[in-house]
Parts: C-alpha cells; sequence; structure tokens
C-alpha cells in the first residue's frame, strides 16, 4: 500500500512540475535551470530518499561533476545536491516518462560509439561555456552499488580544452546507498535500490517504493583540473580512484567528519546545540561557586532569597559612614 501512495505523490508531483518547467524553457527563463533542483529534492523526499551531502561542493561554474552510477534514484539524489544538467545516453531520451524529464533538464545526450565521440565532446564543451555544470556517468553503465566500475576516458576529453580561457573544473562526486530505516544495508538490501543488469524498471521502482527510508550519502571529493595530470586518462584514473574509494568508505561506515547537509547533519547539529547548552550551564554554576564559594543556586531558590530580603529591610548592616 505504501508503494502505491508513494508512486501516486511522485506523479502528482511530476505532473505539477513537468508543465511549469516546459512553460520556463520555451520562454529561456533562467528559473528553468533552478526548477529541476528543486524536483529532485522533493521527489527524494516522496520516494523516501534521505540524502546527505559529505565535503565541499565545487562553487565554480562550470563544473564538471564525475560521479559513479548504480541506479536511475541517482538522478533524484545528485539532481536535489549538485547544480547542473545530466550527461546520458541516447537511449533514455526515448524512455517513457524519464525521458521527458531528461529532456525538461536539459539533458545532453550521448551516444556510447567511438565515432561520436568527438560530436558530444563539442555539444559538452558548449554547453560548459555557457555557463552549465555537467553531471557525467564514466562508468558507461550502472553498476550494483558494492564497487565502482572501470571509467571511460574517452568522455573526460572535454576536460582537455579551457573554458573561457580557464582549465575546467573536475570535481570527483561519490554516490552511495548505505542505510534502509538507520541500519546498514549491506549487499542483501542494496539491489532492491541499485538497477543494473537486466531487472524491470517497473517493477524494481514499486518494490523500492515500498520500502521504507534509504540514507543515500553524496560524497564531493577535491576538485581538480587536467593541469595537474600528463592527459586525460590520468585524470580519469584519478577520479575513479577517489571516487571508489569514498564509496567503500560509505557502505563500510568508515567516513571521517560529518555531513553537511541531510538529515544526519541536523541530528549532529541537533546534539552539537544540547552539549553546548550544557556546557554554558555547568559553566555558570561553576562560575557561581568560584565568586565567594557561593553554592549554585537553583532560578527558584534565588526568587525566595530575593523576595526574603525584600520583605526584611531592618536585617541589612548599618551604614557606617
Amino acid at each position: 500500500m505504501i508503494a502505491a501512495w508513494r508512486l501516486l505523490r511522485l506523479f502528482s508531483w511530476i505532473a505539477v512540475c513537468a508543465p511549469f518547467q516546459a512553460a520556463l524553457l520555451s520562454l529561456g527563463a533562467g528559473f528553468g535551470k533552478r526548477l529541476p533542483h528543486m524536483f529532485h529534492r522533493g521527489a527524494c523526499r516522496i520516494v523516501g530518499l534521505d540524502v546527505e551531502l559529505w565535503g565541499e561542493r565545487s562553487r565554480e561554474r562550470p563544473t564538471l561533476f564525475v560521479c559513479n552510477h548504480t541506479s536511475y534514484l541517482d538522478i533524484v539524489a545528485l539532481g536535489g545536491v549538485l547544480p547542473g544538467s545530466f550527461v546520458a545516453k541516447l537511449e533514455v531520451r526515448s524512455w517513457p516518462l524519464f525521458g521527458m524529464m531528461a529532456r525538461l533538464q536539459r539533458t545532453v545526450f550521448v551516444e556510447r560509439r567511438r565515432d561520436a565521440t568527438a560530436k558530444h565532446r563539442d555539444e559538452m564543451v558548449e554547453r560548459l561555456e555557457a555557463g552549465d555544470s555537467l553531471i557525467l556517468f564514466p562508468e558507461g553503465t550502472s553498476s550494483d552499488g558494492n564497487r565502482v566500475l572501470p571509467f571511460k576516458s574517452a568522455f573526460f576529453g572535454v576536460a582537455e580544452k579551457p573554458i573561457k580561457g580557464r582549465p575546467l573544473t573536475v570535481q570527483p562526486v561519490s554516490i552511495s546507498y548505505t542505510k534502509l530505516n538507520g541500519i546498514p544495508m549491506g549487499r542483501r538490501f542494496r539491489p532492491y535500490y541499485a538497477w543494473y543488469g537486466d531487472m524491470d524498471l517497473a517493477g524494481h521502482l514499486y518494490e523500492m517504493a515500498g520500502l521504507g527510508r534509504a540514507t543515500v550519502v553524496v560524497e564531493c571529493h577535491p576538485p581538480v583540473t587536467i593541469e595537474q595530470f600528463k592527459n586525460r586518462k590520468e585524470l580519469a584514473a584519478h577520479c575513479e580512484r577517489a571516487i571508489a574509494e569514498g564509496v567503500s568508505k560509505a557502505i563500510s561506515g568508515r567516513l571521517e567528519g560529518r555531513a553537511i547537509r541531510g538529515r544526519g547533519m541536523r541530528r549532529l547539529a541537533a546534539a552539537a546545540r544540547r552539549r553546548a547548552r550544557a556546557s554554558a550551564g555547568g559553566l555558570l554554576d561553576r562560575m557561581g561557586s568560584a565568586v565567594g564559594n557561593v553554592p549554585p543556586r537553583g532560578h527558584g531558590e534565588i526568587l525566595r532569597a530575593s523576595s526574603a530580603e525584600a520583605q526584611t529591610p531592618g536585617s541589612s548592616e548599618p551604614d557606617k559612614g
């Protein structure tokens, strides 16, 4: 029942947002670039994805975000925290519903053929020169979420061309599905979120929507440029290593530091505030005890003492002046 309710809400959310996005794109309105960001955040809440953002996202415009690929759910999870359009295989354009959504988000569709690489690279460069950040999945296909597949270096060629006279900023980003209802997901439940091989899309979506809430960790690794490497193959290898390490740490619970956005961050912030208030209260008590060796008193005791002093003015020491 929960699956049907979630999917009904999701399709209603699409029906509300899609006409607005189509109108904004036809008018050339700048808000047409920001509405998909809002849409993806809403979709995550509806289908039960709690996205935690770790690390610092690149603020350079444009940026090429390079990510591993686990599922169609990557689109809503990444789209809610990364500002940019996706680079997707050409077949996605004809998919029911998802193809329409991809077109409305100004996705760059590419063919996975060697002879088409130059054409698509030029199209990506044109979008980058227009100031659009792009989100690239260099594995070429989705995985089971427990590992990262070898990166294809061909589309890293876009980083070889300066954008507006400067080297393009490339940021590796890892995405991992780590928990289900707060419990580590493990290999058993991760396929309910990872979509790969010959899995049926409709059936997978319905099963996923019937589960609880999943935690998705998106980790932004330090950005780089092509100038730090000999060629695009070395750049691709560096991004693959950084992302593979990020996925390994996330799914094994070895992430260090704290999330800067998401439910986990809010819980940590609330705990920090409670500790700060407790520490401040203890500090005030210690300060009161140190001045005149007066024992700390509660708020009610202070009020009662003040009332007694006000009622017995004669008890004060006489003036010796």
